[in-house]
């Protein structure tokens, strides 16, 4: 087979499409790359998914643990407590335990038990924990001097919020929350090792790069490619975070110096 003849039969297979059997010997290079990238696809998806979903969680926790009423903070600051307290894998764990009971009491929760749901959720409410501490940290460091302006100009309540407080604090947060992306994405390789079932073993990268590994007795080949995948991953998340961190600051005075017209100096 081709290399051409493999990306057609297994660079869709992860979610279905294509080839499904996998080769059981005279493994190529080819075959290593297109499998492993075709796993790729869900761990983006599980990482896009979190991300979408957790900010908005996040940024109400935040907004909730900063909250001078107790009803809303003390619910905001045991949510951060709990899932930036315990190992992302154990609540893999627990999560999958949890999900098999509800599907037990309804027939409507099967779905949660699977890793498209049930390890999205997991993920999505770990990310909103650590992403919620972050925006809390940047809401306390928002300047007094911002919020006595807005309040001078007669801004209170959600137009405050929405004009002056939330993109501020975006703006104070978004380096680390870049961080937090980063990590959340290495994180998906994590849910080859939980218990959610991946239909028809259609798995993500790391269940492909350790079925090469298991099956020619080499890792060094089928790990590297995996971490050159996610090293390209990675610079892609730092350059869409970065384009929108420069979107954020566009008002802001450039950190680089303009270049100095020369002056000629006729009296002296």
């Amino acid at each position: 087979m081709s290399c051409w003849e493999t990306v057609q039969a297994y660079a869709l297979r992860s979610v279905g499409i294509g080839e499904r059997l996998l080769p059981r010997e005279g493994f190529t290079v080819c075959e290593h790359v297109v499998l492993i990238g075709s796993g790729l696809i869900w761990n983006v998806y599980f990482g896009l998914v979190a991300l979408a979903f957790g900010f908005l969680l996040s940024v109400t926790v935040a907004v909730g643990k900063a909250s001078p009423h107790a009803w809303a903070r003390v619910p905001a600051e045991w949510f951060v407590y709990l899932f930036r307290g315990s190992p992302l894998f154990i609540q893999f764990f627990f999560a999958y335990f949890l999900f098999l009971s509800l599907k037990d009491v309804w027939a409507g929760f099967s779905p949660l038990s699977s890793a498209v749901y049930g390890a999205a959720i997991t993920l999505f409410l770990n990310t909103s924990a650590y992403a919620g501490e972050i925006f809390h940290g940047a809401l306390r460091q928002v300047p007094r001097g911002d919020l006595e302006a807005a309040d001078a100009y007669g801004l209170t309540g959600w137009r405050k919020f929405r004009r002056i407080t939330f993109p501020t604090m975006l703006r104070l947060a978004w380096p680390a929350y870049t961080n937090e992306a980063i990590f959340l994405f290495h994180a998906t390789t994590l849910v080859f090792f939980t218990g959610f079932p991946a239909s028809r073993q259609q798995g993500d990268a790391l269940y492909y790069a350790s079925y090469f590994a298991d099956k020619t007795f080499n890792p060094f080949l089928p790990y590297p490619i995996l971490a050159a995948y996610f090293i390209v991953l990675t610079l892609g998340i730092i350059a869409a975070f970065g384009w929108a961190g420069r979107r954020l600051n566009r008002h802001l005075p450039g950190d680089a110096p303009r270049p100095r017209r020369p002056r000629f100096q006729l009296i002296r």
